[in-house]
């Protein structure tokens, strides 16, 4: 798989690189959401309009531009990319991302282990029933979600994380 590592944390992100080329992936990495961006829409192709990773793995806290943001801007050029958020704080990453993507997008708790990363990033049931929650995200769009219906979302997205 191509993936592109957008991170800060300079030793976590060589050390996730490693591992996934020894798992047979193509990686680029980036350690700010500026140079994420650079990078992924050197590779994006405009007029086939077709992914150019088969995962962007995103730092949810980046300086400057945050992951968010960067997922945005990834999304509003390529809505069929698929993101993962690795982030200390899924449930403010899950808010987040209803409200500004209008999508669920994948998330990671970190710390995380190699092994759980390597796992999410080659299964793409997981990635295909994401794509069946957000029918049901669309209809939030309009409202702010509650609590209850992050908890709910979040809730889903473990048990499939889990499967």
């Amino acid at each position: 798989m191509k993936v592109l590592l957008v991170d800060d944390e300079v030793d976590l992100l060589y050390e996730v690189k490693i591992f996934l080329e020894r798992n047979n992936h193509d990686v680029l990495t980036a350690e700010t959401g500026e140079s994420g961006l650079e990078t992924y829409f050197l590779k994006l192709d405009k007029e086939s309009n077709s992914p150019p990773f088969d995962i962007v793995i995103l730092d949810y806290q980046l300086p400057g531009e945050n992951g968010m943001k960067v997922a945005e801007k990834i999304l509003s050029e390529c809505p069929t990319q698929r993101i993962l958020f690795a982030s200390a704080y899924v449930e403010d990453t899950l808010k987040d991302s209803i409200k500004t993507l209008k999508q669920i997008v994948e998330l990671l708790q970190k710390p995380f282990s190699l092994h759980t990363l390597l796992k999410i990033i080659e299964d793409t049931n997981m990635y295909k029933e994401l794509e069946i929650l957000n029918v049901d995200i669309k209809n939030l769009k309009i409202l702010e979600p509650t609590h209850a219906q992050i908890s709910t979302y979040l809730d889903i997205l473990k048990k499939i994380q889990n499967n």
